[in-house]
This record gives structure tokens, sequence and C-alpha cells, in this order.
């Protein structure tokens, strides 16, 4: 990290803070600019002047820039980066509270038309001064501008002007850093939503992350209860090449709260294994995290998810550019299986944790309170 502020990689913070430029819902320059830049101080000046003539002209107001548009928007542009995966918690929740019902096939197919343009690290050499050097996030709108059907240019924003006006003068000043739509990393976005039997509500990979060699991949369970369960097992070899590790009970209910696999991930890349192994989880990920790594299973285990009926050795297949994620596990042996499971017992039962656990909704509806 260079300094102060959010750490310098394409993590959950930055690609949030990208986002939201997108969204609507920030200035030109929010997501990219470093918060040692005097640039920093002159925006955050300029949005407090934005805010107070917004309040005074009663608007816009978030619902009326937050609509599914807008978060088409911040979808695309977070293909073209290869963004945390927890973005689309987050970007769910947002719809969520804006009264949008979003659905997470248009992530998929919002992924089929956006190549994958900017890659930053952990995925890259490159930081978010880089990004902000070689144009920002306007440049990078800009250029996936000119996919036809791709961005609705006449969104509003916070500024008082469109999406399409707010980027109108950007461009790319440096190619290596944001590619143009000739020469990208990928033909389509960073970020991909998975469907099948062991994710019937779908669950989220950062292709960006993924390496050619993964992006297929089949193997044997090795099967954990709690991320706790699972950073021990690694560290002491348990884990092979060749094998899916899948940690459960780490959903919005069954966490509760869904903990980040920031440690597992890094053990398994501690291990050599970054390229041998798979990971699959009604958990999430660290923004940092890289590799074969699957996230946000819905439904969790905790609330019935066939990921709760996995036994070590049980055959997973996992085909991330046909969105699949599956076992082969007949599915009278799973309801065996159920049968057989005693009932789930929760990990909180009072106070604000216990009525959060009882409560919250699916990671694939934002993991939010009703």
């Amino acid at each position: 990290c260079p300094g102060c502020g959010s750490c310098s990689g394409m993590f959950t913070a930055n690609s949030m803070n990208c986002l939201c430029e997108a969204l609507g819902m920030a200035l030109p320059g929010n997501g990219s600019i470093l918060a040692t830049d005097p640039k920093r101080k002159a925006l955050y000046t300029k949005a407090a002047r934005r805010v107070v003539a917004m309040a005074l002209a009663k608007g816009p107001r978030p619902r009326e820039i937050v609509t599914e548009a807008a978060l088409d928007n911040a979808f695309a542009l977070d293909m073209a980066m290869g963004g945390s995966t927890n973005t689309v918690l987050h970007a769910l929740a947002i719809a969520h509270e804006a009264g949008v019902h979003y659905d997470l096939n248009r992530i998929n197919l919002i992924s089929q038309k956006t190549p994958n343009i900017c890659r930053v690290a952990p995925s890259s050499q490159f930081h978010m001064e880089d990004v902000d050097r070689a144009g920002g996030i306007s440049a990078i709108l800009k250029t996936i501008s000119a996919i036809p059907g791709l961005l609705h240019a006449q969104a509003p924003t916070i500024t008082g002007k469109s999406l399409g006006r707010n980027v109108s003068r950007a461009k790319i000043k440096d190619p290596t850093v944001i590619r143009p739509l000739e020469n990208p990393y990928s033909k389509e976005g960073g970020l991909a939503i998975l469907w099948g039997n062991l994710a019937s509500e779908g669950a989220v990979v950062k292709t960006a992350g993924v390496a050619d060699s993964m992006l297929t991949f089949e193997g044997q369970a090795i099967v954990f209860n709690s991320r706790e369960e699972a950073n021990t097992g690694i560290l002491q070899g348990k884990v092979k090449a060749g094998q899916v590790v899948v940690i459960r009970y780490e959903g919005p209910r069954g966490g509760p709260g869904m903990q980040e696999m920031l440690g597992p991930t890094s053990y398994i890349m501690g291990q050599g294994l970054g390229e041998k192994v798979a990971l699959i989880t009604d958990g999430r990920f660290s923004g940092g995290t890289r590799g074969a790594c699957i996230g946000h299973i819905s439904p969790e285990a905790a609330a019935g998810g066939i990921i709760g009926l996995l036994q070590d050795g049980d055959l997973i297949r996992i085909d991330i550019p046909n969105h699949r994620l599956e076992t082969t596990v007949p599915a009278d042996e799973l309801e065996r299986r159920r049968a057989a499971q005693p009932a789930y017992t929760p990990q909180a039962v009072g106070g604000y944790l216990g009525r959060y656990a009882a409560q919250v909704s699916s990671a694939c509806a934002g993991a939010v309170l009703p």
C-alpha cells in the first residue's frame, strides 16, 4: 500500500469505490484517486458542495439513481475490471435497499458482453494509482461504452448529468494498464455466476483470478465445517493436489455473518497448491483471493443446501466457462443423507447475532435483513 487509505489492489473496498462511480452514486475520480493525492482533497471538497446542492434541491435522491439500469452499469464495470466477488453481495444488498429486484442471471449476460480490459493486483502487477494515471474509471467506462447495448449511457448520476456525459471526454492514457477493446485479457468479464445442484440459487467466482488450467476442474471433496477447521486441516497437510476443499456452515445464517476465507486460500497458495486444488464455500472471500475459489454458494449449508450433505470423497465438477457447479452424488443418495442428518444447531441463538442468523436472507439476495 502506498500510504493511508484502502489497500491499493482490486480488493473489496476499491472494487466498491469503483462501482459507485458506474452506479452513479459517486463523483468521477472517486474510485481511483489515492487518499494522499491532492486530487482527493479537491474531490471531497467538490463532493461536499454537491451534497449541499442536492439537499437544497431535494434531489436527485438515491432511489432515483439506483435503478436496474444503474446496477447493470456497475456490473459492466465490475466485469471490465475483474472486481472482488464481494461486489455481487454488496450490489445485491444495495439493490434490495433501493427496492430493485435484480436477477443474478443478468450478471452472466453482462459478463458475456464485457471484455476484461483492466486487471489490478492481485491479478496483475498494476495498482489503483496506475489505473488513475491511465485515465481512471471514466476511461474504462468510456471504452466499454463503445460496445453496443452494454452501458445505459442515459442513466442519471449524482453529478446531475448522465453517466454518458460524465465520461464523454475520458480516454485511455496508458494502454498497458487499461487495454483497448481490441486487446482484452479475456473476451468475457472477470466474474461469473455458477449454477448446478450444489448452487441452485447461484455461486460466485472471480474468473479474472483463475488460471486457465483451472477453469474446468474435477476432484474429490475434502470437507470442513468451519473456516477454523479448514485452516487447521490445510496447515496440517490434509489437503492434497486434485482435491476440492469444501468449507461450509460459513454462510450468512451459518457463520453467522459470512466470514471471509482469506486464511484458507492464502494457506493453499502458500503450500503451492493454488493451481492444483479448488475451494468451494457458502462463505465469502477477501477481495485479495485468487485461484479457483467459488463462494456465496446458495442455499447455504445452514439453510439445507446440498453443500451441507457432501462427504469426503464425493466427486465435484467445476465448469466455469459453462457456469456449472455440481456433485455427481445421485439425488436419491443425497436425500438419504438428508433424512439421516441431525437438525442444524444454530451457532448463535440469543442477542442481535441470533436474531440476524434467524432472519437473514440468502447470499443470492444480498444477505440482508427483511
